[in-house]
């Protein structure tokens, strides 16, 4: 099925204005933008016919199962985007998220049928090992949101976690008051994820250089579970009822927000995270959480999806990655 001016619109979220002004070549469109609208006709087909059943690439996606919103997004957005694209066969397939030794088995049952997987996976040596099996097969492999080094990837989608750490570190710094002594503590999904661990160096990085009294006082590992991470939040509000500030960097916000509002320190504490989803939006209108730290599911997908066909097909492909963005009360993007 030929894909609509509305369809490409909104993998590209411009207007449809835009994307005719693009396909009839007139003028008035950034030349960035120009080539993200012309990629995007021509992945979902808009051009012709698509290619026939029998040159149907084969694709996977392999996430970490659980309740982190955005990775729940970033599925969905997957299996949305690639429902559209007749020229390729394609899963998106989820495995228990913190054993790297189940994901290393899982990437080794798609050595004999796919040609491209994206991972979101932890930097450990099986999993490193699996891609490497892979890439001796010639099957193109792009890591997503958490980048793994010293492995045969084609590429890496996702933003600069570092930086979005020393940004969180950034916030938090400069919403409490300064030069006071504060307690600081941390919540992440595992430090085993290259990108949550990259997040953490950061956020350390800008208190000692910029916020150097601000003291971390606890670094909780939660899983991205929103039960674990009330559990957790809980604990260590009652263990330091002078708590100032929380960065949270991974998922479970929400069990973080709801042990603060029980505790009525919902708006006492500077709470920033990651990620606009349903269940971050309306904290940020109570004002329990004070900023978040977001990335774009849909140009992740967008980019995973293209970097692998692209060289899957042996062609040059132009990055247009998500960007870092902070996300207050009063400027809340639309769903």
């Amino acid at each position: 099925m030929r894909s609509t001016l509305t369809d490409i619109a909104r993998e590209c979220g411009v207007s449809t204005a835009t994307v005719d002004r693009v396909l009839n070549n007139r003028p008035g469109v950034k030349e960035r933008t120009r080539s993200i609208v012309l990629e995007t006709a021509h992945r979902l087909g808009y051009f012709g016919t698509p290619a026939s059943g029998d040159q149907r690439m084969r694709l996977d996606f392999v996430l970490p199962e659980g309740t982190n919103v955005f990775i729940l997004n970033l599925k969905a957005e997957l299996e949305r985007q690639l429902s559209l694209m007749a020229d390729v066969d394609a899963r998106v397939t989820t495995v228990e998220g913190f054993n790297p030794d189940v994901l290393a088995a899982k990437l080794e049952e798609l050595e004999e049928t796919t040609q491209g997987v994206g991972l979101l996976a932890f930097d450990h040596p099986a999993v490193r090992e699996a891609m490497r099996r892979l890439a001796d097969r010639n099957i193109r492999l792009v890591t997503m949101v958490s980048d793994i080094q010293h492995a045969p990837r084609i590429g890496y989608v996702g933003v600069d976690n570092r930086a979005a750490g020393r940004l969180a570190g950034y916030l938090i710094g400069r919403l409490l008051p300064r030069n006071q002594q504060q307690k600081i503590a941390l919540f992440a999904g595992s430090l085993a994820y290259r990108g949550h661990e990259e997040r953490e160096m950061g956020f350390r990085h800008i208190l000692s250089e910029e916020f150097p009294y601000l003291e971390i006082v606890g670094l909780s590992e939660i899983r991205d579970d929103r039960i674990r991470a009330h559990e957790e939040a809980t604990a260590l509000i009652r263990r330091y009822p002078d708590l100032a500030g929380i960065y949270n960097i991974g998922g479970g916000n929400a069990g973080i927000g709801k042990a603060l509002e029980e505790a009525n320190r919902a708006r006492e504490v500077v709470f920033v995270g990651h990620e606009v989803t349903d269940d971050t939006r309306p904290m940020l209108i109570r004002g329990t959480m004070d900023a978040l730290i977001d990335q774009n599911p849909r140009v992740e997908a967008r980019e995973a999806i293209g970097m692998l066909k692209a060289a899957i097909r042996q062609e040059p492909y132009v990055y247009h990655g998500p960007r870092i963005q902070v996300v207050l009360k009063e400027n809340i993007p639309e769903n």
